[in-house]
């Protein structure tokens, strides 16, 4: 698709620098961490993470795309539905692949190890939302591509569902202030901040809650929402109860993270209680 790279910058940076300015004129909490710090840390993974995927998976989502559709593969290429519809039906069932693929991550011990670099952050904002491990980015990538091929995907499908998942990513991750009834209508439709702030609780029983990133049907449907953190917003801890000290967030801790850390006892095959 024509302008695909510049559109997606675009709603990333976009959304970065809005939501960097929500969070500092209206925090929900205030941080652990001094955002410097943690921002010098979050953000060089990131750019670790984008240069990785464009040496290995240059193709993308976007390229698998339009192979698929050169070629006639994937169910919505053989099925002779209207072109909005294909669209909509394709995003809805990419977020639901996501939504599986967060559940998964967090009930296989060896997967779980990876996304322990996502939780391990001790405050939640804008940049908690792009802190993956790079193997995760790539495994991720891999599982996209694989289902845009077998769903047979439309092109424009697939830019929609990444400038969503990114952008909806940043602002459910957001340190930013909401009223309640605002919020209450919102998480009809997308996840909200307070909705997935929950899942980032250092209480096992929450951090195995609420998985959805942009579609918040998917919690509701399978019986993974929790409404409200047990402790409040403004009193929950966040991160994995065994890595709250702050001074062990750099680059290099979170790459080792998966290879010399502990996965404490948060899979969901373990005990969900407390």
């Amino acid at each position: 698709m024509e302008h695909e790279t510049l559109i997606r910058l675009g709603v990333f940076f976009g959304i970065l620098l809005a939501m960097a300015a929500w969070e500092t004129a209206s925090p929900k909490r205030r941080p652990r961490v001094s955002r410097l710090q943690r921002w010098s840390s979050n953000l060089s993974l990131v750019a670790l993470n984008t240069v990785l995927v464009r040496l290995l998976l240059p193709a993308g989502t976007v390229g698998v795309a339009v192979l698929a559709e050169s070629r006639g593969w994937g169910l919505l290429n053989i099925l002779a539905l209207p072109e909005w519809t294909t669209v909509v039906l394709a995003v809805v069932v990419l977020d639901l692949i996501i939504y599986t693929q967060h559940v998964i991550f967090h009930a296989v011990p060896m997967l779980w190890r990876l996304h322990m670099v996502h939780h391990a952050d001790p405050d939640i904002d804008v940049t908690t939302g792009l802190r993956f491990h790079p193997v995760e980015i790539i495994l991720s990538m891999l599982i996209k591509m694989g289902a845009v091929i077998l769903l047979g995907a439309p092109v424009l499908a697939v830019v929609i569902f990444e400038v969503l998942l990114n952008a909806t990513a940043m602002f459910n991750h957001g340190n930013v202030r909401l009223p309640s009834s605002l919020d209450t209508v919102l998480r009809l439709f997308v996840v909200t901040p307070d909705m997935h702030r929950v899942h980032h609780s250092i209480i096992k029983s929450e951090t195995n809650s609420n998985y959805g990133f942009n579609l918040p049907w998917w919690d509701r449907l399978f019986g993974t929402y929790r409404a409200q953190p047990q402790a409040g917003h403004l009193e929950m801890t966040i991160g994995l109860s065994q890595y709250q000290n702050a001074r062990r967030q750099g680059l290099a801790w979170m790459l080792s993270l998966p290879f010399t850390g502990q996965p404490g006892d948060y899979p969901r095959h373990r005990s969900s209680s407390g």
